[in-house]
Parts: structure tokens; C-alpha cells; sequence
């Protein structure tokens, strides 16, 4: 018996998307598929337009610059705080005048303290989650969205790490979301050549052992971006690759750096193959043997990577995993595989293959929506929109997930048992959401535009029976249907 057409709607939003919003039910409701489908085709599929934020190498120049003049100002102290305690004990010498604005910030009353500003790489880094925030809440299914989110995820970059704070989203913006509806190949070059990923995975400075800088520095090799290509990017972990592979691999993309910040060249901060560090001559990575060809000897490497049916199987098996299930169905697993690699990568390809298969509507909504899902769902389902991006980063926290900031380069994970034991965290959230929510929504219809026919008589009858209009909100947020995608 065919689904109800306003189900599959609904399943459409929660699996695939983040959610209904409004009518969003209704909307889609004639053809949910093609509805999913649709957001893939559109011209720009997943990109951001707006020109107010910085691209990578205007926020690297902004942050270093930023950092120095905090530098100089601390040595500008320091060295007025020298010349004081050096300066010789006259009794009647005149007092010193006082630093005013200190002195009023300290005997100020405590709930007039002068608001402490974020250092400009944060506030860039709030400006791009703002930015991240806004294209999920205002989309209308939000497919492109979460395959930007799954990308972005897959090939990870940490805030955490020195100055790839202030490159989080550009990086997001330039290696990630200009590739979901592209080819593999591009986006996998596009990744491992910006500055982002050569700073979190140490390649900036990874220098050929035989190269002129090598002889000359006596500086080593670093392996941390060739192993991690092969074994999270590409290909998985046990499909073939040694050691030896990945120290090879790690030669040829030595040069693969960053203009130095410090020479305030107008290309400081982006992308510069450096041959000076690039260890000359051939390497051989399984098998096969790559001539030296400067920058060109790294992009063979990663064409070859992308086209390998281990990667194919890989890339498949995640995407199955994410919108699906932990333990996907194998047919699903191997159409998506065979596709990715018929297609030598097409990701719209792939992504399509996902939405019209079967299994993808027919298994059963077990998977917990990651926490940043979760929440996008609920701003949506209330009609709460992201005007301050901090709160929503600090739910985050909260629960586990921290925005662009996963707790190793493989991301974060996309098991349900990684996100069991942040559940008590999400129903204190679901309770400020519930305070917050618009006194006139009343609760079945909130419970019609968040779940529609997915809501159980038992879910019906939990939030119909809530003590408040809040109450009903925080049980509905709660309720398993919501959880799930």
C-alpha cells in the first residue's frame, strides 16, 4: 500500500531535511521526492552569497594583523609597567594621573560592567555561523544544506586549532559547498589545498627531506594530512594502503603551503605551492608511480584517490549511514557505491541515487538527529528565528557538538550511542525553548507543523495533557518522532 503522500512529506523534512517550517508539510506534499530533489537542482545548490564575509586569505590577513597589534599593545605594558617599577622613590613626587576608563570598570556596580568585545577572529567566526545558521532555517526543505553539513563534517578542519578559527567558514564556503552538487575529485582538491586543512593537519610546514629547505633546515616530514586523506578522506581505514604509502604520498605533497602572513604580501594566507619545501623526484603510493611534476605530482595523487572503488565504497557507506541508519542496508550501500563510481564521483548523482531509493523511505526512523539538527529543527518548528547566533553555538556546547570544532580529524560521530547520553542536556534546552516560543501558537497545532501524521496518539496525548503552552512545547521537542530523522 503506498505511503500517505502528507507522511512522506513529513519523513522528507525530518530525513532529509531540518524539519518543517510553516506549512512546510503541505507544501511538499503533491511530491515530496521531487520536492528533496529540487534543492540539488537549483542553480548555486548549497552556496552562501554574501559579500560582507571575508574570504580565507582577507580573514587570515584580518586575524594576524588583529593578533600583532594585540602583541604590540601587551609589549606597550609591559613596558610601561617596567619603566614604573624601575622608576626612582621621589616622596614627593606628583601623583601619576589614573587610568580613568580602568578605574571606572573596576568600581563600576556589577551589573555595569562594560560588555567585553569578542577578538576579531571570533567575531568572524560568529559571523559565518550566523551565516550558516540563517541558510538552514531559511531553507525550504533543507537537503543542500545538510549535505554541506555532512561534507563539512566528513572533511573536518577544528577552530581549536592556532588560526583556523577565523577559517572555519570560509573554508566551509569556498572547499565545501561549491562541490555537494560537483564532482568528488573537486571537491577533494579544493579541501586538501586549503589553508584551513594544511594548518589543522600540519602540512603548512611539512618540509621534503632532500628538498633546498629540507638540506638546509634539517627539518622533518609530516605525515598527518597524506594518512589522513588516505584513511578518512578517501579510501577508509584496511583497503590496501601501508606505511610506505603514506609516507610517499606525504613527500609529494610537500610545498603544499601558505603564503607566509608575517611578508604582508597581498596573497598572504592563501594557497602557494612552495618548491623549496617539495622533496623532489618520483613516488610510488599502491602501485603506482607518480613522475615528479611540481604541484602536479599532489593532484594526480588525489585524482587517482577519488576514483578508487574503495573510496566509492567508503563515501557511500557514510552518506547511507548520516540519512539513514547505523547499520545501513546493504543494497542501499552498494547502489550509492556503484553510482559514485559509474558517475567517476558525481555527488548529484549520488545524492539523487539516495533520495529515489526505496530503502531510504522504507527504513524505520531510528537515527537521532545529531544536536545542531536537532536545534535548526526546533528554531524552525517554532518559528524562532537566529537573530543571535550565540546561544545557539553555546546549545552546541552544551550538548556535545561544538560548531566546527570536532574532537579529532575524523569529525564528530554519526552513531546514535555517541549522542544517547547528551539527551538530558536537550530537554533543558527544549525548556528555554518553550519559554520562548509565541504565547499564541497553541500545541496540536505546533504538533501538526512539527510532525503532522508522524506524531504517535502517544506523543497527541503527552503534549495535549502539558500543565502550560511551555510545557507542551519542551514534551513536543522531546517527543521520539522529533528526535529522529
Amino acid at each position: 500500500m503506498a505511503l500517505d503522500p502528507k507522511f512522506q512529506a513529513a519523513l522528507a523534512l525530518h530525513r532529509f531535511g531540518f524539519g518543517p517550517r510553516g506549512d512546510g508539510i503541505a507544501r511538499i506534499s503533491h511530491d515530496p521526492r521531487e520536492a528533496v530533489l529540487a534543492e540539488i537542482e537549483a542553480p548555486n545548490a548549497g552556496r552562501i552569497e554574501n559579500s560582507n564575509l571575508l574570504n580565507s586569505g582577507e580573514a587570515a590577513r584580518a586575524a594576524y594583523n588583529f593578533r600583532q597589534e594585540r602583541k604590540a599593545k601587551r609589549l606597550a605594558e609591559a613596558a610601561q609597567r617596567d619603566m614604573a617599577n624601575n622608576a626612582p622613590n621621589i616622596a614627593e613626587a606628583p601623583e601619576q594621573p589614573k587610568d580613568m576608563a580602568k578605574d571606572m570598570a573596576q568600581n563600576a556596580p556589577a551589573g555595569q560592567q562594560p560588555k567585553q568585545q569578542p577578538g576579531l577572529p571570533q567575531q568572524i567566526y560568529l559571523e559565518e555561523a550566523k551565516a550558516r545558521a540563517d541558510a538552514a532555517f531559511a531553507a525550504n526543505i533543507g537537503f543542500a544544506e545538510r549535505l554541506v553539513w555532512f561534507w563539512s563534517n566528513h572533511f573536518c578542519v577544528s577552530a581549536d586549532k592556532g588560526p583556523t578559527r577565523a577559517l572555519c567558514g570560509a573554508f566551509e564556503r569556498e572547499a565545501i559547498r561549491p562541490y555537494i552538487a560537483g564532482h568528488f575529485a573537486d571537491m577533494l582538491l579544493a579541501v586538501e589545498s586549503h589553508p584551513a586543512m594544511l594548518i589543522y593537519l600540519d602540512n603548512a610546514r611539512s618540509i621534503g627531506p632532500d628538498s633546498i629547505a629540507g638540506l638546509r633546515q634539517h627539518k622533518g616530514l609530516n605525515e598527518n594530512l597524506a594518512r589522513e586523506i588516505l584513511e578518512l578522506h578517501t579510501l577508509g581505514v584496511r583497503t590496501g594502503y601501508t606505511q610506505d604509502d603514506v609516507t610517499n604520498f606525504a613527500k609529494v605533497i610537500t610545498g603544499w603551503s601558505i603564503t607566509p602572513l608575517k611578508n604582508g604580501a597581498p596573497s598572504a594566507g592563501e594557497f602557494n605551492f612552495n618548491p623549496r619545501m617539495h622533496e623532489p623526484g618520483a613516488q610510488t603510493i599502491m602501485g603506482k608511480t607518480y613522475a615528479e611534476s611540481s604541484v602536479g605530482q599532489g593532484r594526480a595523487v588525489l585524482r587517482d584517490l577519488a576514483q578508487h572503488p574503495a573510496t566509492a565504497q567508503h563515501i557511500a557507506t557514510k552518506l547511507a549511514r548520516h540519512f539513514i541508519a547505523d547499520d545501513p542496508p546493504s543494497a542501499l550501500v552498494e547502489r550509492l557505491a556503484k553510482r559514485f563510481h559509474n558517475t567517476g564521483g558525481d555527488l548529484k548523482e549520488v545524492a539523487k541515487t539516495l533520495v529515489t531509493s526505496p530503502e531510504a523511505w522504507a527504513a524505520p526512523r531510528e537515527k537521532l538527529k545529531r544536536p545542531g539538527e536537532w536545534l535548526l529543527a526546533s528554531l524552525r518548528a517554532s518559528g524562532l528565528e537566529p537573530k543571535d547566533v550565540r546561544p545557539l553555538i553555546q546549545a552546541q556546547n552544551l550538548m556535545g557538538e561544538p560548531l566546527w570544532r570536532p574532537p579529532a580529524p575524523n569529525g564528530f560521530s554519526d552513531n546514535n550511542a555517541a549522542w544517547m547520553d547528551g539527551l538530558a542536556q536537550r530537554l533543558d534546552i527544549a525548556n528555554r525553548f518553550g519559554q520562548r516560543v509565541p504565547t499564541q501558537l497553541e500545541p496540536d497545532a505546533l504538533v501538526e507543523v512539527s510532525l503532522g501524521p508522524l506524531a504517535s496518539d502517544e506523543t497527541r496525548k503527552t503534549v495535549k495533557r502539558a500543565e502550560s503552552r511551555s510545557q507542551a512545547v519542551a514534551l513536543l521537542l522531546m517527543a521520539p518522532e522529533f528526535q529522529r530523522r
